[in-house]
């Protein structure tokens, strides 16, 4: 169902598992999209923004929808707003690092004394809490890696934003969560609700599934996703 991009980009992929990862989180996206408006799902076209983030293409006339998706070992995720925007990060637990050099080089001061403070044993995940809330943050704002890492920081419980004086942001338009889907794996999401005031708080629903289950569950064939009008 993926076009012919999606098929090159996969194929530039040294590493097999590399190469799945990419083609789950590119159809579930696809079939995603065709259980939200319909059509089969091989008919979605994408474009991509100045700093690479993907949107539906404008012939579609779904301009309202933003989505974004992401992956890694033995997990993949795609997550989906109306009238705003989003980012989601998932990453393995089990993933290879020196953990407290990334965080040295690229955390905030007042997340690395988080990070310093939690125990040995919880350590581990406390890093890839405050990592994937940063991904999806800068993932959501749409100016990817452009944007200085030590600058905002993050506090756990619950999940919200703080900038450094001065960042052109404000913390009161930002909403996030995170989640361990599975026993190895944690998800954050961030959302942005715009305006210049502060909103209530948005419900977030998250569904655990996989991809085979999908397939089987959702038609391929249906009416052209261009036009079908959104709730």
């Amino acid at each position: 169902m993926l076009d012919a991009e999606e098929r090159a980009r996969a194929a530039r992929f040294v590493f097999e598992r590399d190469r799945h990862q990419f083609i789950a989180a590119h159809a579930l996206l696809r079939l995603l999209l065709q259980q939200l408006a319909g059509g089969p799902a091989a008919a979605w076209r994408f474009t991509a923004g100045a700093h690479g983030k993907p949107a539906l293409h404008a012939a579609h006339g779904l301009g309202r929808l933003a989505f974004n998706i992401s992956h890694t070992g033995g997990a993949v995720a795609c997550a989906m707003t109306l009238d705003h925007a989003i980012g989601v990060d998932i990453e393995d637990l089990g993933r290879r690092g020196r953990l407290l050099e990334i965080a040295d080089a690229y955390f905030a001061p007042d997340e690395l004394v988080l990070l310093r403070a939690a125990p040995a044993a919880a350590q581990r995940e406390t890093f890839f809490r405050l990592w994937t809330l940063k991904e999806a943050y800068i993932k959501a704002h749409g100016d990817g890696l452009s944007l200085p890492l030590d600058r905002f920081s993050f506090v756990l419980s619950p999940p919200a934003i703080a900038f450094a004086p001065g960042f052109p942001d404000d913390p009161r338009l930002w909403q996030f969560a995170t989640v361990l889907p599975t026993a190895t794996h944690v998800l954050s999401v961030a959302v942005r609700h715009g305006g210049a005031k502060p909103v209530a708080v948005a419900p977030c629903r998250m569904t655990h599934s996989d991809v085979d289950r999908l397939l089987t569950a959702t038609a391929v064939d249906g009416p052209s996703p261009a036009g079908r009008p959104m709730g």
